[in-house]
């Protein structure tokens, strides 16, 4: 990611939206923009066997692991706002159970790229499946997009919901319920 090229991009739409970039208030805007940008999207840059880096442990249960409540952030390719909200993530082990903060930093991996809430949602539980041989995965997602809150529609209370079911959780309807009733789920 080139930086400096990125200043210059952000000193320009500052004029071409009206303003003075020399403007004091406005001087390093464009080195924090880059910065800003730089951190949002690392997942671009994020190499998923180094984020886990071994913490993927031999334990012999076929119980459901749930992690709830992961906070997430991320940018919407259609209008480049945040859109944010909580992850939750459950899976049934097959022998290989996860270290439990390699779930939200896979989160944040791919969170920190211009996204979908659905591909986001996708891109988690197909990882957590191909990485340790799950069972099953089911993640879903509840966020706000700003791209809905500060224009357009202009709807401050809408959230939107995102689910992905693998294995077990696809065939299994029982699966399915025990992890909405663990996760709390009032969605159906």
């Amino acid at each position: 990611m080139n930086q400096e090229k990125i200043e210059k991009l952000v000193r320009e739409l500052l004029i071409e939206i009206g303003e003075d970039p020399q403007r004091e208030g406005l001087l390093k805007t464009p080195h924090r923009v880059a910065a800003a940008y730089a951190y949002l999207t690392s997942g671009y840059r994020t190499d998923v066997d180094k984020l886990i880096n071994g913490a993927i442990f031999t334990q012999q249960t076929n119980s459901m692991v749930i992690v709830k409540n992961i906070e997430v952030y991320s940018l919407c390719e259609h209008h480049i706002l945040p859109f944010f909200g909580r992850c939750h993530i459950g899976y049934i082990p097959r022998g290989k159970v996860f270290g439990v903060s390699k779930l939200a930093r896979m989160v944040d991996m791919y969170a920190r790229r211009l996204q979908l809430q659905e591909r986001l949602t996708e891109q988690i539980s197909q990882e957590i499946m191909d990485s340790i041989g799950a069972v099953g995965v089911g993640v879903m997602i509840e966020a706000r997009h700003l791209c809905m809150m500060m224009r357009g529609v202009e709807k401050q209370n809408s959230m939107m919901v995102t689910s992905s079911v693998l294995g077990t959780f696809r065939e299994s309807q029982a699966t399915r319920e025990e992890f909405l009733a663990l996760i709390g789920s009032r969605h159906e």
